[in-house]
Parts: structure tokens; sequence; C-alpha cells
């Protein structure tokens, strides 16, 4: 149940293989790196509850440096390698880092929090070095192979991708098992998606992200192979589905868009038949994309919702979906709540924020505010991630919207969910944000900003379609009432849209 047992039985294995280069971490060198970095974090002075933190692309030891810090006893903290100084120094800074690591790709940014960021005792760099930090691979050559005497379980504490405002870190507490009893999530990936030790996980979105982090050492645990996409690309993928035989993987809607707009005779030109388990989460899937999956994969696209903060857990398998098109699923984990603004349950079918009842405790680390926002009104224990939806009379869940993203124009509330969903099938479409934006008659107005599809010219025009194409499906107030058209929006790697950026622009700073 981790890498040193997977090792002891099939060393030689493949634990990652990189997707462009081809590169192989077998699962005795994963169990040595990290043995070594986890002697060098003891001779370091870390002991356990202390904290690391690591800003990488999906390099091949990305993995084994999470291990290192897991068999340690340590909080690991890892950073997405798209941050610039101030937002990489306010995370290293606010989750107490001791030992920074980074790679020589990413140097410039590494070195320049150096000053900023003095609670750092040690600075590593991969593949090169850099003013202020030490060579990794000298640092750990010396080190022991075997593990630490005293090896423990410790715990991610990850970082909310900044959609909204400051990234929040998730601090749980550290597991009191040991490390062969299997976690949670764990047991909710074997007993889902029934995965063993010949299983081939493809991991496409970049390793920081909590869901490809979790999932690839969960992976790991059973001693599957995980192959790692350095970026998503959607013919790649299919490519390496086909190379590797690929059983398992995860992604986020944006990518199932991606593949979709392929040509057919490109999606037509690949053997899919090993894949089992399409598991998807992280943002609502529109009704029309996932139908098509269905229809090009087979019943084998598997739904989640749930967060980093790991306080509740809901599962909509394909015979759920196909059954109840558009759910995100039933409770597995922590009872939902559906309330209004003051805390009152609402009745199935009614709109409101989803609350966790589950007991699970966690803190936004150094921010008791924000962690105070997301416990419910009436102080009863329960949380939510600030998502909106509702239940219907069966118990399934929909999601309609972030809170944050909600428009009220003319007091009424719009989701743009649904006109965002609408125009991301659009086959001029290449990607697309709805937002609300400054009216001063109705407070806000609805505005679409659309990335159209290569080739496609921009203009009044293709403003006029979307327009009209949104007014025939949906009702008039929550269509776009103009189109912007851009030539790429600010998504993250893992398909989360930086919708605070696109509204920033529109609104006069306070």
């Amino acid at each position: 149940m981790h890498p040193g047992a997977i090792a002891a039985v099939t060393p030689d294995k493949p634990a990652v293989i990189m997707a462009g280069s081809g590169q192989v971490v077998t699962y005795r060198q994963l169990d040595e790196e990290s043995n070594r970095l986890a002697h060098l974090f003891r001779a370091s002075g870390l002991q356990p509850g202390d904290h690391i933190a690591f800003m990488l692309p999906n390099h091949p030891l990305f993995l084994a440096i999470a291990w290192a810090a897991h068999r340690a006893g340590l909080y690991y903290t890892a950073i997405s390698s798209r941050l610039q100084t101030d937002e990489l120094a306010y995370i290293v800074n606010n989750c107490g880092a001791q030992v920074f690591i980074s790679s020589a790709s990413l140097a410039d940014v590494a070195v320049s929090i150096t000053s900023a960021t003095p609670g750092v005792g040690l600075r590593l760099m991969l593949d090169g070095t850099a003013e202020g930090f030490e060579s990794y691979e000298d640092a750990v050559a010396d080190r022991p192979v075997t593990p630490i005497a005293d090896e423990c379980q410790g715990a991610d504490m990850l970082y909310s991708s900044g959609t909204t405002g400051q990234p929040k870190g998730v601090k749980p507490p550290l597991p009191q098992t040991p490390m062969s009893e299997p976690n949670m999530l764990l047991q909710l990936i074997t007993g889902l998606f029934g995965p063993t030790a010949d299983s081939v996980y493809l991991s496409p979105a970049p390793l920081y992200h909590a869901a490809p982090l979790r999932y690839s050492m969960a992976f790991q645990r059973i001693g599957s192979t995980v192959v790692v996409m350095e970026r998503f690309d959607p013919e790649q993928y299919l490519e390496l589905v086909q190379k590797y035989g690929v059983t398992h993987s995860q992604l986020v809607p944006t990518m199932f868009i991606r593949m979709l707009k392929l040509p057919e005779e490109t999606r037509k030109k690949y053997d899919l038949s090993s894949l089992q388990c399409a598991i998807h989460a992280a943002a609502p899937c529109p009704v029309p994309v996932k139908q098509q999956m269905m229809e090009w994969w087979g019943p084998i696209v598997h739904e989640y919702y749930a967060g980093t903060e790991g306080n509740g857990f809901l599962y909509a398998s394909p015979q759920d979906w196909l059954a109840h098109p558009g759910t995100v699923g039933r409770s597995l984990f922590g009872t939902v709540h559906i309330c209004d603004e003051e805390g009152n349950d609402l009745p199935p079918g009614e709109h409101g924020t989803i609350y966790f009842e589950s007991g699970i405790v966690f803190e936004y680390h150094g921010d008791p505010d924000k962690t105070r926002s997301v416990q419910d009104p009436k102080g009863r224990g329960w949380t939510t991630l600030g998502d909106i939806g509702y239940l219907d009379a069966d118990g399934l869940l929909y999601l309609t919207d972030r809170r944050s993203y909600m428009i009220i124009s003319g007091g009424v509330n719009i989701y743009p969910q649904e006109a965002e969903n609408l125009l991301s099938i659009h086959p001029k479409v290449a990607d697309v944000a709805v937002i609300g934006v400054p009216d001063e008659e109705m407070g806000e107005q609805v505005k679409a900003v659309v990335e159209p599809m290569p080739d496609v010219e921009a203009g009044p025009e293709l403003e006029a379609e979307l327009i009209a194409y949104c007014r025939e499906r949906l009702a008039h107030f929550k269509c776009p009432k103009s189109v912007d058209f851009r030539d790429e929006l600010p998504r993250h790697p893992t398909g989360k849209l930086y919708k605070r950026l696109l509204r920033d622009e529109y609104w006069p700073a306070k």
C-alpha cells in the first residue's frame, strides 16, 4: 500500500511513464528516491507535522517528492507552476514551508522569492542550480535508500487555484494510521472503479492539483502504472490510451470538449478498447458533451463531486447519469443539504447553497475568516465548497453554478453556467466564459467572452449568431446581451476558468 511494498514485489515495474519523453521511473527508483529525500528531511531537522513546498512542472520525480514528504509525516504543498513572484511567496509563507523545491525550468520565479520567504531553511533545485539553491541531485545522492526509522504518514495541504481571490490552503489533520492501511480515497477508488496492480492510469492534468496528485498516488499504492502527460493535447491523449493500454483516467469537461472537436477521422484513428473507466469532476459537464462522450466511448464515463477540503463525496455511475442526465450523483460520504441564505433547508427542486454534513474538520490555514465563511449560518458544523445546486426527489444532486459567479440583473438571479454549457458546444466556439458586467439600469447584464475556433472570423456577425443561438434555446434573460472575443481565455491547466480575472477587466476597482 505504498511504494516500498510494491517495490519489494515488482521492483522493475514502471511506477511513472512520462508521456512526452517516454522516461520511466520504476517502483524501485520511486521507493529509493523517496527514501533518500525523507532522510534529507530528517537530517535538516524536519519532524512529523512540519511543512515543505514544491513548485514543479509535471516532472519525472514529482511523485517521488510527494511520497518522500508523505513517508516522513510532513505536510506537503504542491504549488502551481504558473504562479508569479507575489502569489508564490504568499503560499510558501502562508503554509510555513521549511523546505522549498523547484526546477531549473522555473528558476527565474523560484529565485525571485528568496528574500521574501525567510522561513525557508533549505532550497533545492532539480536539473540544475541557481542562486540560493542547492542541487537536488547532489543533496540526496549519498542518503540511504532504506526507509527512515520513524516512517509515518503525512498529508497534502493544497491551495485553491485562486479563481475568486487569494488562494486558500486546506489543512487536514495528519493521519494517525499505519502506512499500510488504505485511506478513505483509496477505498472509494477501489470500490467504485476497480483498479488492480495491472491497471494503467493516465493523468492528463498538472500534478499540483488535488485530484491528479491524490489519484496518481492512490493508483501507486495499488501498484498500477501512472502515465503522466506533461501537458494536455487532445490527440496525444488518444494516442497514449492506445500505446499504453490505458485502463483508467481522470479528465475535466474542457478536455472532453477539445477531444470532441477533433476531426472525426482523427477520433476514429485510435483503439480505445482498453479504457475501462473515464472519471471526471472539477466542473459541471454540459449534458450534450457527456452524451456524446458516452456514445463515443460507451457507458464508462464516471462522475464525482468533491473538493480539496474532503468534506463530502458524491458519485454518479454511467447508468445513474444516463437515467438522470445532468446529475453529479448521490452522496456516498456526507449528508447533502440545500440551504437558503439564512441556512434553512430547501425542498427538492429548489436552488440553494450546497452544504455537507459530514463531521470532517478542516481549516483554511492562517485564515479563520475564510474558514468561517464556508460554515453554515446556523452553526451546525456543515460546510460548503461555494456551489449552488438542487436535489431531486430521489436525492440526486444537480449543480447550478458557483455562488460567487451568480449574476443579479434587475433583481433576478442568473446562473451563467447554463449559457456557458450551451455556447461550449457551438461549432464555432473553442472556449467561452459568461460573466456579469456593469449595467446602469439593471445592475448587471450578461456578457459572453468567446475564443473562436481557428479560422473562424470574430466580429458582429458571429456575435449576432451566438446571441441568437442562445435565445433559441434559453429564456432570454439568461442569454448574453453582448459578446466579446479573445484569442485565449485565462484558464487553469486543470480546466478551471479564472473568471475573476475576466470580471476585473469590466468592473471598476473599488
